[in-house]
């Protein structure tokens, strides 16, 4: 199992805690480093930093030589498909090829209404995902593009310098709609990066995942499958109720949950919980049902020594 960080960065990111964060994370040979791509605090603590998505993975592009590294995810609605094209572009060129396209459709209404972004209907998000995706795909062939879409006609363009990676970065999406989002998923992914709750559920969301494949003539082993979710790690379980305590008073109490009982509320939201042997075993489950990588939400961004627990937990 591949283990990588995911950093909710809208909760307190700042550039000194970022270039640490990735140095840690490189020098503990774990596999990746992810950040969220929202404007600001959605805990509704709008004083915390939100460091910005792009600028911040053009610096670590530049200050990392090993790990892989992407946006979870980069909604369609907050930049045109042909500028998103071009800046990931740059960034993998500048990364020497390390970058991960993750895009998604869009969904928090409080923020896209603080920004004055417009947020459509569910399936106008569907339809400019995939028509962004198809751009994105068309931008990075590196010919002249003419391209009659309903929300992104493009008459003329091209995008060079193209990506290093060859024949393109890899594509991540991430969602669970059984519907429309994972025959989106069949149709253009590299990976698919699930958030569902709990292996059980997941292995539903795969098979179902499967069947889009077969209707869409796909391979379903073409498509790596990733999950991302919570974790809350100690070395012993006087630590993790200490880390419990922590996260009571950063993300606000858990329903009906005092400090002491954070552990068993966040293991009930299909967290991993635990000691490094608990968690390893946790996520063996999650190995069992076919995911490859784990992406590890990690909100106190000043436990640097914590992140060592997470290189004891992979399985090769």
């Amino acid at each position: 199992m591949r283990i990588g960080v995911m950093i909710e960065a809208q909760e307190g990111l700042t550039w000194e805690r970022w270039f640490r964060l990735a140095e840690r994370v490189e020098s503990l040979g774990l596999d990746s480093l992810w950040r969220s791509d929202h404007f600001f605090s959605l805990s509704g603590h709008h004083d915390r930093p939100a460091l910005e998505c792009w600028t911040s993975l053009t610096a670590l592009a530049q200050r990392s030589q090993r790990i892989r590294f992407g946006p979870l995810v980069s909604p369609m609605t907050f930049r045109h498909p042909a500028l998103l094209a071009r800046m990931a572009a740059a960034v993998d060129g500048l990364s020497d090829g390390r970058l991960v396209l993750g895009v998604g459709a869009g969904w928090n209404d409080s923020e896209h209404a603080a920004f004055g972004i417009t947020l459509p209907a569910l399936k106008e998000r569907f339809d400019r995902l995939e028509e962004g995706i198809a751009v994105i795909k068309a931008l990075w062939s590196g010919g002249t593009v003419d391209f009659d879409g309903r929300y992104y006609p493009l008459r003329g363009a091209s995008a060079l310098p193209r990506p290093i990676q060859k024949p393109a970065p890899p594509l991540l999406i991430g969602g669970d709609g059984e519907l429309r989002l994972l025959r989106i998923v069949a149709q253009h992914a590299d990976e698919w990066n699930s958030h569902a709750p709990g292996p059980d559920v997941y292995r539903a969301k795969r098979a179902r995942l499967e069947e889009h494949c077969r209707a869409v003539g796909r391979d379903p082993n073409a498509i790596h499958r990733s999950w991302m979710g919570g974790i809350l790690i100690g070395r012993d379980r006087s630590e993790v109720l200490e880390k419990g305590r922590w996260f009571h008073s950063f993300l606000g109490p858990p329903a009906g949950g005092s400090p002491a009982a954070v552990p068993e509320v966040l293991r009930q939201r299909h967290w991993l919980v635990g000691t490094p042997d608990e968690v390893a075993g946790q996520v063996d489950a999650w190995s069992a049902v076919g995911v490859e990588r784990v992406m590890l939400q990690w909100y106190n961004l000043d436990d640097l020594d914590g992140l060592s627990l997470l290189a004891r937990i992979g399985r090769p």
